[in-house]
């Protein structure tokens, strides 16, 4: 039962730690402790930048720069 929960919740996170994991070669579960233990600490505020983090991340689309035309791609 404890799987079950814990699968849905890793599928319907944002995917903000287990990006972080891919990029810098660790495990999503320690990053997520890293979180969890940082908002504890910190009274939260990683929170607001963990949901700032997985807004980019859903909509990235909108923030990639476009290649700048030159006279030779026309």
């Amino acid at each position: 039962m404890i799987e079950k929960i814990q699968a849905f919740f890793e599928r319907q996170a944002f995917g903000v730690c287990s990006w972080w994991g891919e990029k810098l070669g660790l495990k999503s579960s320690r990053i997520r402790l890293f979180f969890i233990y940082l908002s504890f600490l910190t009274l939260g505020s990683p929170l607001i930048v963990y949901l700032i983090m997985a807004f980019v991340l859903e909509h990235k689309y909108w923030f990639k720069m476009k290649p700048k035309r030159t006279i030779w791609d026309i």
